[in-house]
């Protein structure tokens, strides 16, 4: 199934990947009502295919709005792409990412040297025409309005949308992964990292008291305002383990990290019932997060 029926008016589509474990992983989020249409985070180029299948079986035959939460290439690589389907939609984006969509030439060779043979799986990265893309602090028709709220941490031109009772929180309070019973969620503290900033962001989007949170990465959680405290809370303790272990010296580092947060952090614990194949790509995430951490530290 590549997409889900959430609320009348929102879709989550599934975009998996061709890579072992990528799967259940990226949401792109679909909201339509009689006034508008708008997309959240398209996805990779990879995807794009994918992406326009659900739209077409769900009956979409316009965009109004393509917003992205940051222009990292899971999330926003195959915007030029889609805009071949749908080129009167306009993106909007943090004023940082402009340049970087309309001549991606810097954005591909970055993602090729952080992530690899995963990048060239995710597919290079069409620009995006100048006059499609811009910035809003906030999209207004009728008596509705989509706030944009800046949320550096993750990345310094990270964005969230906040719209009715929904936040589209991109990776502000990191990665979520279903259970049947459980939570499974951890941060997405990827080089460069700053607690303070990370904290500020997570500080705004609790402030608006979401009722869901519908993240990039993946899914949707209800109880917003719980949820992101425990991501608070969370990115505290990750910080001290990783800064108490650092004190011990770097050998194994991330290995003893790992086994310190299994025994202490009991949302992240549920590590242990993941399926293989997501254990095997939320380990080389997690590693990624922890080297972040490390560098805030040791400045």
């Amino acid at each position: 199934m590549y997409y889900y029926h959430i609320d009348p008016n929102l879709f989550l589509i599934n975009l998996d990947q061709k890579i072992e474990g990528f799967r259940n992983f990226i949401s792109s989020w679909l909201y339509r009502n009689e006034g508008i249409t708008f997309l959240v985070d398209p996805g990779p180029t990879c995807s794009i295919g994918v992406l326009k299948r659900a739209l077409e079986d769900i009956g979409v035959t316009k965009l109004d709005y393509i917003l992205l939460t940051h222009i990292h290439i899971d999330h926003a690589g195959g915007t030029g792409k889609l805009l071949y389907s749908f080129p009167h939609a306009k993106v909007l984006c943090h004023p940082k990412g402009i340049k970087h969509l309309v001549n991606p030439a810097e954005l591909w060779k970055g993602s090729l040297k952080v992530l690899g043979k995963i990048a060239k799986a995710y597919g290079k990265i069409i620009p995006v025409p100048p006059h499609s893309i811009s910035f809003q602090d906030s999209i207004k028709w009728g008596k509705d309005r989509i706030q944009v709220v800046n949320t550096p941490g993750h990345a310094s031109h990270h964005v969230s949308y906040f719209f009715k009772q929904y936040l589209f929180a991109g990776e502000v309070a990191g990665v979520h992964q279903p259970l049947p019973d459980k939570m499974y969620f951890r941060p997405a503290t990827p080089p460069k990292f700053k607690l303070e900033t990370s904290l500020s962001s997570l500080k705004k989007v609790i402030a608006k008291k979401p009722g869901a949170i519908c993240y990039g990465h993946y899914g949707i959680r209800k109880e917003g305002v719980k949820v992101l405290s425990l991501a608070r809370k969370q990115l505290i303790l990750w910080t001290q383990v990783v800064k108490e272990e650092l004190a011990e010296g770097e050998k194994n580092l991330e290995e003893r990290v790992i086994e310190r947060l299994m025994a202490k952090d009991t949302i992240f614990s549920n590590f242990e019932y993941l399926e293989s194949d997501i254990k095997k790509r939320e380990r080389y995430f997690i590693i990624n997060s922890i080297k972040g951490i490390k560098g805030y530290v040791d400045e």
